[in-house]
């Protein structure tokens, strides 16, 4: 199947997983399809909840705590066609794409068992395997530090050796913001990019008037 010459590249979503200190790249993991829907939820850190000291109702505390959640496909039929090509789909199926993302929340392996031995050892306080720092990646204007809040899979297809070839994986995200984050850090920095990305595409947005609610004072 050709591609008109004119027409745009497609690009990819995916997560990126960097130094949380220096931001050097430790992998990519590009989505074999891109969602066709994104949900996003936004709360709002508000002083006080409601019925509280009303002095406070207009004050924010920080930014909103924003959720993403999206759904990917993952199908290794068109490589089954040509196994020569693709000799990982052709032994495992989906099975790299699914490891892929499924490590994200796993702590390495390597550190479990170097834990274990700083316990047998007699080490009083073991610190808590510390990850790299995930970004969600949707296009230049959207890249966010995020933390994988749930993971679920659904293995739809088989081959022979039960290596599913064809799965559905729903991914719940949350951003992590400044107040997540220490200013300093390099996800902070990160988020404040986003956030004042945001703050631009809103002066983009044409201006309303009073008019056009049918109204032409406010009090």
């Amino acid at each position: 199947m050709t591609t008109f010459p004119g027409s745009p590249r497609v690009l990819r979503a995916g997560i990126v997983l960097v130094d949380p200190e220096t931001l050097v790249v430790g992998r990519v993991i590009v989505l074999q399809y891109n969602p066709d829907t994104l949900s996003r939820t936004l709360q709002p850190r508000a002083t006080v909840a409601e019925g509280g000291d009303r002095l406070e109702a207009l004050r924010l505390t920080g930014p909103p705590v924003e959720t993403i959640k999206l759904d990917a496909e993952l199908d290794a039929t068109d490589q089954l066609e040509f196994p020569d090509q693709h000799p990982a789909a052709a032994e495992l199926g989906v099975q790299p794409q699914l490891a892929a993302l499924e490590t994200l929340i796993y702590p390495a392996s390597a550190r479990l068992q170097q834990n274990d031995r700083l316990a047998r050892a007699g080490t009083l306080e073991i610190a808590p395997a510390e990850t790299p720092l995930t970004l969600f990646v949707w296009s230049k204007h959207r890249i966010l530090p995020v933390r994988v809040t749930d993971f679920s899979i659904t293995e739809e297809q088989f081959d022979t050796k039960l290596n599913p070839t064809r799965a559905k994986v729903s991914i719940g995200l949350r951003v992590l913001s400044t107040n997540d984050l220490d200013f300093e850090h390099k996800g902070a920095s990160l988020f404040l990019a986003y956030h004042q990305q945001k703050e631009r595409l809103a002066e983009r947005n044409p201006r309303g008037t009073l008019a056009a609610l049918g109204i032409s004072r406010i009090g």
